[in-house]
């Protein structure tokens, strides 16, 4: 045991790409490419390499370097890598009626109101997003969500 340790203390180099390799797995396995582990891993292998071949020599300025790699992947790479995560938007598919056009049986507004599907009378309020103050009974309604037992209509 040792041994390794002499080595680790005498090969900074080669413990900063141990640490590096070990932050991208836990990134790349655990969190999916989301988290700050992928920056501080691009931090050790930079300083690594830059260690190799003797432009940084001495454990402080390793340190330091590991921290303005780190924050500079951030800087550089959040945005790119921000756009492969999917739509900010998910469809919400928790209920069946979502979607679903229905008429109003009972003037809706923010504060609630009623729609007819499926020969129910169900409540109803306007979503947060919706653009008017009221709908009218009769005029057909889109369902956006459910919550509980209210559908939120627009």
């Amino acid at each position: 045991m040792n041994t390794l340790i002499d080595y680790l203390q005498n090969n900074h180099d080669q413990l900063l790409y141990v640490i590096g390799a070990i932050a991208l797995i836990v990134e790349l396995s655990v969190t999916g490419l989301s988290g700050p582990l992928l920056f501080f891993s691009i931090g050790c292998l930079i300083t690594g390499g830059l260690v190799s071949i003797g432009v940084i020599e001495g454990w402080e300025f390793e340190v330091l370097s590991v921290g303005l790699f780190s924050a500079v992947s951030a800087l550089l790479l959040w945005k790119p890598l921000k756009q492969f995560q999917g739509n900010k938007f998910v469809q919400d598919t928790s209920s069946d009626m979502i979607g679903q056009t229905v008429p109003v049986s009972e003037s809706v507004t923010v504060n609630g109101g009623k729609v007819r599907h499926s020969g129910i009378n169900w409540n109803a309020r306007l979503s947060d997003s919706a653009k008017i103050d009221m709908i009218d009974v009769g005029i057909r309604a889109k369902i956006v969500a459910v919550d509980g037992n209210v559908l939120i209509i627009e």
